[in-house]
């Protein structure tokens, strides 16, 4: 039985003092996958750097909403030149964020826009950012799912990540070919609407993620995230659809895989009782 972090910052900060030890015991807890990526580019460069340096390590390339006023030119050719690199999966962590604004909006719009057209140019999923902004993120998606349809390689084009609608949001996600990433406030004791949705989601369209340093869930709420902790989030899917950890940890993991194209345990699946694919 594995594990697939789905969505982690390895390279912040935070993970300065004690990142091999972080990465360490997320192995030992079963965490045979992790997925890096980048929020501008020198944090995409530091997710290709320790993808390098990590085997269970892979690296996703792009920028941020908060940082869309850096995606110049160069800033797009470095990241098309990262995407080159061994061991990139996606592009992302890309979208809107319409709570900070940090970036204006529409610049935060266009280079959204433009990683997606990056996306196509590769052959690569995306990694996607909404927070507070779903009307902006569907649009633009169902343009580019329109653009991308005719010839794609698959139906699966991305993942909203840390998933904050609702079950009819994410019923148009899935319509539009996306996963949804279920992250650590699905743990939280007044997390009706994250439980909603992953009772709703199809098995075969869920992701777990920590998004650590970000999003601790709980009993550890309030200290810092890590990649070991996906299991907790495991955990509560499986209460809430009454399933195991080792079914939900064996379909996500199946799940990560195919969206990300690296190969493991989940290559060959059958069915449990559940219907879901071991």
């Amino acid at each position: 039985m594995e594990l697939v972090d789905s969505h982690c910052h390895l390279d912040q900060s935070q993970f300065d003092g004690d990142r091999k030890a972080v990465i360490a015991r997320a192995n030992e807890s079963g965490v045979t996958c992790i997925i890096n990526p980048g929020v501008d580019v020198p944090s995409s460069r530091e997710a290709v750097l320790l993808a390098q340096q990590h085997e269970s390590v892979y690296a996703a390339v792009g920028v941020h909403p908060h940082d869309a006023k850096t995606l110049d030119t160069p800033a797009l050719d470095e990241l098309k030149r990262l995407a080159c690199s061994p061991k990139i999966v996606a592009i992302g962590e890309i979208g809107l964020d319409y709570y900070r604004d940090l970036s204006p909006r529409d610049v935060q719009r266009r280079a959204f826009q433009t990683q997606l057209e990056l996306a196509t140019e590769l052959g690569l999923p995306v990694i996607v950012h909404d927070r507070d902004a779903h009307d902006d993120v569907l649009a633009i998606l169902r343009d580019w799912h329109a653009s991308r349809t005719v010839g794609a390689r698959n139906s699966t084009f991305g993942v909203l990540h840390s998933f904050s609608g609702d079950t009819a949001l994410a019923e148009q996600a899935l319509a539009l070919g996306f996963y949804i990433g279920v992250s650590g406030p699905v743990t939280y004791q007044n997390a009706h609407r994250p439980r909603e949705v992953v009772r709703s989601v199809p098995s075969e369209r869920l992701l777990i993620e920590t998004d650590a340093p970000y999003l601790t869930p709980h009993p550890h709420r309030g200290r810092r995230n890590e990649p070991a902790y996906v299991r907790l989030v495991a955990q509560a899917i499986a209460e809430t659809r009454g399933l195991t950890f080792e079914e939900v940890g064996a379909r996500t993991s199946a799940n990560a895989r195919a969206l990300f194209g690296v190969a493991g345990q989940g290559d060959s699946l059958s069915k449990d009782k559940h219907g879901w694919a071991l």
